[in-house]
């Protein structure tokens, strides 16, 4: 059975107290690799979880504001009417001395001034605008609703957010307890650990261009798509960074949604919304500056690059750089532009 991080800490640490350094067990490789290929997959889709909702945030905190305004706009409008129909059951209209708006003026014909000394007339006008205050009222009422949804739905996106926040934290610091394993392995034990995760990468490609998914992979790159490529590809070597778009640092759907920003197209901030909203495409038909999506629930992203490659920021601790198609578990590929 696979140890969880803490059991496999403990169960190093046991084995030091008990026996002397020459004696103890070296830790186990496939363990460990298993172990760090869970905590990446969940670091990057937590990462994807809270890039998403923040980026639903950012949106939705302008909305309560404008619709508050909008009601107290409303508010106003619906106090000037209640004054006016006040005025026009007074009536404070057959003295002459009032002036209607516009709209009321309309309803008293070619001759408001001598109108309005006609009882009929004056009544006309004040059920206009009791109509009129009906109209506000109702406007008010929804003007209300929408503005006490909107503040509702700001309030359960930061409650959302921070959730997400302190669930993202949580895979940080356990992923930092498992990097300070690693930096604690021998040289020849990190050379096993580097190994056995370059020869499980070799054969999931090697499977993958055997099966001939990728058909001739002779397709050229649409002009937009060779700009977002370039770009990517001028990226090599820059740090990955939780929820870092640029320009010094990256993380995978930060990569790709500036890629193609760069390239003139406007893409999703993240790789699980890459996936829904963009075009897809069989791996049969990939060309460079195509999205490859990987994992079942779209946590990472890259950019093809032709030649069975992708370009990429992988995860924490690593810097963008060119791997294997088939690195990780692929889901599909989808088509900017």
């Amino acid at each position: 059975m696979i140890k969880t991080l803490a059991g496999a800490l403990t169960a190093l640490a046991l084995t030091a107290l008990a026996a002397p350094p020459a004696a103890a067990e070296p830790p186990d490789a496939e363990a460990l690799l298993t172990e760090l290929k869970l905590l990446y997959r969940e670091t990057g889709a937590a990462t994807e979880a809270f890039n998403e909702t923040d980026e639903r945030l950012r949106a939705q905190r302008a909305e309560p504001a404008e619709l508050t305004e909008r009601l107290a706009g409303t508010r106003t409008d619906l106090a000037a009417a209640r004054r006016l129909a006040g005025r026009l059951a007074a009536g404070e209209s057959r003295g002459g001395g009032l002036t209607l708006p516009p709209a009321l003026g309309l309803l008293l014909g070619a001759d408001p001034g001598r109108a309005l000394h006609d009882g009929t007339v004056a009544a006309r006008a004040a059920a206009a605008q009791a109509a009129e205050i009906d109209r506000l009222v109702a406007h008010e009422e929804r003007a209300d609703e929408l503005a006490t949804a909107a503040r509702e739905a700001l309030d359960a996106e930061e409650a959302l957010a921070e959730r997400l926040r302190r669930e993202r934290d949580e895979i940080h610091r356990r992923l930092d307890e498992l990097t300070a394993l690693l930096a604690g392995l021998t040289p020849e034990e990190a050379a096993d650990l580097a190994a056995l995760a370059r020869a499980g990468a070799d054969e999931a490609q090697g499977d993958l261009l055997a099966s001939g998914a990728l058909g001739d992979d002779a397709r050229p790159p649409s002009p937009a798509g060779e700009l977002a490529l370039e770009w990517a590809l001028s990226q090599l070597g820059k740090p990955y960074a939780w929820g870092a778009e640029g320009p010094d640092a990256f993380d995978c759907s930060g990569l790709t949604s500036r890629a193609w920003a760069h390239a003139g197209v406007t893409v999703p901030r993240t790789s699980r919304r890459q996936w829904e909203e963009l075009p897809r495409v069989p791996l049969s038909a990939l060309r460079p500056g195509d999205l490859v999506v990987y994992h079942d629930d779209a946590s990472h992203v890259a950019l093809y690059a032709g030649d069975g490659q992708v370009v990429h920021a992988p995860r924490p601790g690593t810097e963008v750089t060119l791997d294997p198609l088939a690195g990780n578990p692929v889901l599909g590929a989808v088509r900017p532009g």
